[in-house]
């Protein structure tokens, strides 16, 4: 009776991801280590020591090699996120070079929010309103996830449910100052002199949350 049952279960290995704009592979190694199909896909060679499951290639046409069940997406975040607010408006005037970068970095978001994959994610930190993106599903923050940080990211969910806290912290820090200016002001932060590349990567608590609740939900249904 037990083999009955247990052959209407998913096979993992069934089940094919895509974590575009990611070259850590830290949430692809999660869901491998759960025996999903998943790769990473990014221009830049990946750095999370598993080249046999990355796609080093434009993430667009990516998309296009598979019907992927379920795709993440880090799209850059440099001219739409509210921390560059400084550079985009000069003297109280529109810098039209930079606002021209983030129309184009809108029409990427938008390629990938509306991408054809039953089951999407797209994560980026707070944007500018002039870019008019659509409303965020839910944020998150390390402290929610084991890590005595906080760095507020939002997500863009289709098809899948809120990605629920695993262990929250009752202390935590900032993990980079919000600007320049909050550095200069003397804001608190585990770090400053660090590179974007690696201030953008995804903490490990959860990457791996992401990996456990929506692996269970594609295999299940919850």
């Amino acid at each position: 009776m037990l083999v009955a049952v247990y052959s209407f279960f998913m096979n993992p290995q069934d089940i094919d991801i895509i974590v575009g704009c990611e070259e850590s592979q830290a949430i692809t190694i999660e869901f491998r280590k759960l025996g999903f199909n998943a790769f990473s896909c990014d221009l830049q060679e990946c750095s999370g020591g598993h080249p046999e499951w990355h796609l080093q290639m434009d993430v667009l046409e990516a998309i296009k090699l598979k019907e992927w069940k379920l795709g993440i997406f880090h799209p850059t975040c440099t001219f739409l996120s509210r921390a560059g607010a400084r550079w985009l408006y000069q003297k109280g005037e529109i810098n039209k070079e930079r606002y021209e970068k983030g129309l184009k970095a809108k029409q990427f978001f938008m390629e990938l929010y509306n991408s054809d994959i039953d089951y999407l994610l797209l994560e980026n930190p707070t944007p500018l309103k002039i870019y008019d993106l659509p409303k965020p599903s839910q944020w998150v923050e390390p402290w929610q996830f084991g890590h005595p940080f906080s760095k507020k990211t939002l997500f863009w969910l289709k098809g899948l449910p809120p990605l629920m806290s695993t262990k929250i912290m009752s202390e935590y820090k900032p993990f980079l100052p919000s600007n320049t200016g909050g550095a200069k002001r003397g804001q608190k932060a585990t770090f400053r002199n660090i590179s974007q590349k690696d201030s953008s990567k995804t903490f490990s608590g959860i990457a791996q949350a992401i990996a456990t609740q929506y692996g269970s939900f594609l295999l299940n249904g919850y």
